[in-house]
């Protein structure tokens, strides 16, 4: 009996012993996860930016967007709070305190696609709503998208404005263009400019953007072999043009109003917003059955978001076309994210 006694007793002190390790592992995984950076996002889209610091371990608390249909694809891909307004709108009070503020703000007005306005364009006069949100919130880290030719905009004016506005918030800046093709492997022929900024001085010196990765990924590794037939051109009055001047399978073209255009660099040339206004801006390749343009799934793929990103069926194929050319390339907002979290010691 004692025995037993003796056995019983060493099991109750392994077990106790045991549910002491599984306690603490436990509060440790729990600390760790309390102690992930959070991160608030403007002008969101479909999340490109969200995404990409999540997959870098970031958390997600909260991002803004304006668009309804943009809205749509983020709430079936996102489960954090989305404030769908207007930002001039959104009240900093309204959202919870982040340590990370990004934002994609509106490159339209700044794009050489664009109307190149800069700061006269409404779009552009947003950059201020985006100190507001800087000067309440105190972030520890900026993370700002552009299009490349925000630093040349106006000889360089308007992104001195930029740069002198963040600086004089005490934050310590580092930027960079990146395209997609080099630091992603992703073959699409992207520029953006990455604006990143510290409070810490010491955490800006430890900050370096990521190095440049070799592409692997072929134009023909995103594609599939066949669409649906609204996708294909046969019925086009452009398709005798297109016909005669499109001859590889393993290149992307563009219809420019009255010539046909091959990327012979091999790479998916820069999607942009406007491929929701037409379908002559959407990139055309030759599949196994016919000449016809890239899916929007090919074009999220293009992107750097996998089959597993929801794209709506209830959604017309051009708003899912302005959704992917507005987003950004994931794997590159991953990989600057990650550097930010080494920078950081997190």
């Amino acid at each position: 009996m004692s025995t037993n006694i003796k056995h019983s007793q060493n099991v109750l002190k392994f077990d106790a012993k045991e549910n002491n390790m599984t306690q603490k592992m436990n509060y440790n995984n729990q600390q760790k996860s309390n102690n992930k950076l959070k991160v608030g996002g403007l002008f969101a889209g479909i999340g490109g930016i969200e995404l990409g610091f999540k997959k870098a371990g970031f958390k997600i608390l909260w991002a803004n967007e304006i668009d309804k249909n943009a809205a749509i694809t983020y709430k079936m891909n996102h489960k954090h709070k989305l404030f769908e307004k207007d930002l001039k709108d959104l009240q900093t009070e309204e959202v919870e305190k982040i340590d990370i503020l990004t934002g994609g703000f509106p490159c339209q007005a700044f794009s050489l696609a664009g109307y190149r306005k800069g700061f006269n364009d409404d779009r552009g006069n947003v950059f201020f709503e985006i100190l507001r949100f800087v000067d309440d919130l105190e972030p520890k880290v900026l993370f700002l998208e552009n299009v490349k030719n925000l630093k040349g905009h106006d000889n360089g004016k308007t992104f001195e404005i930029v740069i002198n506005e963040l600086e004089s918030r005490a934050y310590h800046l580092n930027y960079k263009v990146l395209n997609s093709s080099q630091y992603a492997n992703v073959p699409q022929n992207r520029e953006r400019i990455y604006i990143v900024g510290f409070k810490d001085k010491k955490v800006y010196d430890n900050f370096k953007f990521p190095k440049s990765k070799k592409l692997t990924k072929t134009i023909n590794d995103l594609l599939d072999d066949e669409a649906d037939e609204k996708f294909y051109y046969h019925k086009s009055k452009y398709y005798a043009q297109l016909k005669e001047e499109m001859l590889n399978n393993d290149t992307i073209y563009q219809w420019r109003r009255t010539y046909v255009r091959e990327n012979k660099s091999k790479l998916c040339p820069t999607l942009t917003a406007n491929m929701g206004t037409g379908g002559h801006n959407v990139p055309l390749i030759i599949d196994k059955k016919d000449i016809r343009k890239l899916t929007p799934r090919e074009c999220a793929r293009f992107q750097g978001y996998d089959d597993s990103f929801i794209l709506s069926n209830t959604l017309a194929p051009s708003h899912l076309y302005k959704q992917i050319g507005n987003s950004v390339t994931v794997p590159v907002i991953e990989a600057i994210a990650k550097e930010i979290k080494k920078a950081l010691n997190v």
